[in-house]
């Protein structure tokens, strides 16, 4: 396979950032997506609403479809996914981009916001997964993609913000069991991470990071469609690093996905 024209994809957050920027990457392949995100209006805050989104979607070329959906509710996953398979005849491509952040140490995360972090990003990886298999299950080249790092257990990624690690690992864990046990009946179940911190609106609101130093998202949005092109049968269980995938697929220029080519990058948490 070479393009993820007529596939489905199911993409959560997708109504800004990395979400986002792999719906048009795949959007120009002609791919039908279905975009699962709470944005439903705008937000001061956080430019980027669901219908903003698919209407960017279908400039680019692909079908898109705008779900307003939490996916820590569990009817509004499985409502989500069944007006997919509705609109689309099914879905062919999970991918587990939804996630919230906290970084802080333990006695500066309120409760509610670890609350927040274990039910959007463990969780709802896991909902989703749970949701949409069936339909994968009957798919030609299904896959699973979630923005998961490395699983590990040094307290140096631990000790600065247990909360948001948990969640983060939470997911790498969800696509290990997800491998370990769909990977054999022919899903590619797998995760991806950036080598270097994402300039994303989410980003921006945290104190200290320069986004000059960071690269854009279409990076990740590059690294996602290399992998989602790929037979599924035998692919799964890998913690994939954007940059590695890309040069794999013979991307040697990494210039063009720097904010700013001249400034060195911040890597990204949880890679040595």
């Amino acid at each position: 396979m070479s393009t993820l024209a007529g596939k489905t994809l199911f993409i959560t957050g997708a109504s800004r950032g990395i979400g986002l920027a792999i719906a048009l990457r795949a959007a120009r392949d002609g791919a039908n997506v279905a975009i699962a995100a709470k944005s439903a209006v705008p937000n001061p805050k956080l430019p980027g609403t669901i219908h903003e989104a698919a209407d960017t979607v279908r400039a680019a070329g692909g079908q898109a479809l705008a779900l307003r959906c939490d996916i820590r509710e569990e009817d509004e996953v499985r409502a989500a996914v069944a007006a997919t398979v509705d609109a689309f005849g099914g879905i062919d491509i999970l991918v587990n981009n939804a996630s919230a952040i906290w970084l802080r140490g333990t006695l500066d995360t309120p409760m509610k916001r670890f609350d927040l972090m274990q039910q959007v990003n463990a969780r709802g990886s896991l909902l989703c997964a749970q949701a949409c298999l069936p339909y994968l299950l009957k798919g030609p080249n299904p896959h699973i993609l979630t923005l998961a790092p490395p699983p590990s257990l040094d307290p140096k990624w631990w000790a600065p913000h247990t909360g948001y690690t948990l969640a983060k690992m939470g997911m790498s864990f969800v696509t290990l069991g997800l491998a370990g046990e769909f990977g054999p009946q022919g899903v590619a179940v797998n995760a991806l991470w950036p080598r270097s911190i994402i300039a994303t609106d989410a980003i921006n609101m945290i104190p200290g990071i320069d986004i000059a130093r960071c690269r854009k998202p279409e990076i990740v949005a590059d690294a996602a469609r290399a992998v989602l092109v790929r037979q599924a049968q035998g692919f799964h269980g890998q913690f994939l690093i954007d940059e590695d995938v890309l040069r794999e697929a013979g991307v040697a220029d990494f210039s063009q996905y720097a904010v700013d080519p001249d400034r060195p990058l911040l890597p990204d948490l949880f890679l040595d």
